[in-house]
């Protein structure tokens, strides 16, 4: 099952390019199954079929959903009240009611990441096309399961249920049941979940792309989202320049703006692979609308991408890692060494990067920025470092 991410700048019209992009797959006999956590059935309105928690036919071999984060934020809460009873009895808590649950800040983004883990899992569709946040919204979803395993991991780290087997003693002790158990079993189980999604994320048949309007500030947000995608391991296969207008005709009104569109697509040509999509006068709305659309910007085919995350090369004695961060800026760079992992800043972006096994044996000996690649040097510790015989 192939899997695109489609994400971009607020008012980019991405949820108009993955709704023709999951139609047009459609159209060519492909099971497809679009997927939005918008509040707002946004999906539905351009798709012109109202979506919502369960999903819905939208059209022959295309599936539309739109989960529901209240009730998923729900049920979650139920669940852990339910586990948590004997503690909360304790404490004289009282419980909440579900009507009176409303979703948390996040709630949304849990709920589209396990949709996109059921999916997958459920293997009943031939693609799926996620219609995701605008894109800093999008950068922090893709990096949330990483990051929640990290702080599992250093929360409750697994090795320390070797004792499980004093807690039936100590809940004697103490006369009620020992949360522990339930609770290490609970952070296995998210451990679980959040593995199957970075899974999905990272897998060689998933794609990113970005749709922008081939504007000043399109451009802007295009560099930015490089930039995160880039410090995530990830690089989108196809950009889709959106409601790019007609040539101009003599000296009309579109001859400035059409000239700036020119430039803009010129200079994205030089990095990504360009889609272009026509602008249609209006709103697209309804599967003609999108049929009309459904030029080579929102096709489902892949482009060919080559983008190594990591490469090690031996030079004079020195390892060097190389992380493409296209459109980084050199003052705007940061990096700690904190144990066994690296930390990386680039301008308002953020990563905790795991080192290979041969580089946390070396110290950090430079990094320089060279053509949007970070080059960290490495020199082997001596006292860790196999020695030659």
């Amino acid at each position: 099952m192939r899997t695109i991410l489609i994400t971009g700048p607020g008012g980019s019209g991405r949820t108009t390019v993955a709704a023709a992009t999951a139609l047009a797959a459609a159209g060519e006999g492909t099971r497809t199954l679009v997927l939005s956590a918008d509040r707002t059935d946004t999906l539905g309105a351009v798709l012109g079929t109202p979506t919502g928690p369960a999903p819905v036919r939208a059209a022959a071999n295309l599936t539309a959903w739109r989960p529901d984060a209240t009730a998923g934020f729900r049920d979650d809460l139920a669940a852990f009240q339910d586990r948590a009873s004997s503690v909360l009895d304790l404490l004289g808590a009282s419980r909440l009611d579900p009507e009176e649950v409303t979703p948390l800040p996040g709630a949304e983004e849990l709920t589209l990441l396990r949709a996109l883990r059921d999916a997958v899992l459920a293997e009943a569709h031939d693609l799926l096309v996620v219609d995701l946040p605008p894109t800093p919204q999008a950068l922090a979803l893709l990096a949330l399961p990483e990051e929640l395993r990290r702080y599992l991991r250093r929360l409750l780290p697994p090795e320390r249920q070797a004792a499980r087997a004093l807690r039936p003693v100590l809940g004697r002790l103490a006369g009620v049941p020992m949360p522990a158990q339930w609770l290490y079993e609970t952070a296995a189980r998210w451990d679980v979940e959040l593995a199957a999604v970075e899974a999905v994320v990272a897998d060689r048949s998933t794609s990113v792309r970005l749709v922008a309007d081939p504007t000043p500030a399109g451009a802007d947000a295009v560099t930015s989202a490089g930039l995160g995608l880039a410090l995530r391991g990830l690089r989108p296969d196809v950009l889709v320049a959106n409601r790019v207008l007609p040539e101009a005709v003599g000296d009309s009104w579109l001859a400035g703006p059409v000239a700036q569109q020119r430039k803009i697509l010129a200079e994205w040509q030089e990095s990504y692979d360009v889609r272009p999509v026509a602008h249609l006068g209006r709103d697209p709305r309804g599967a003609d609308d999108l049929a009309e659309l459904a030029a080579p910007g929102v096709k489902a085919e892949a482009s060919t991408v080559e983008w190594p995350v990591t490469d090690h090369l031996a030079e004079d004695g020195v390892l060097i890692w190389h992380l493409p961060l296209p459109g980084a800026i050199r003052h705007e760079l940061d990096l700690i060494r904190r144990g066994d992992e690296l930390v990386v800043s680039a301008g308002r972006f953020r990563r905790i990067v795991p080192l290979p096994s041969a580089l946390r044996r070396c110290t950090v000996d430079g990094a320089s920025l060279r053509e949007g690649e970070l080059r960290i040097r490495f020199a082997p510790d001596p006292e860790l470092w196999p020695g030659t015989r």
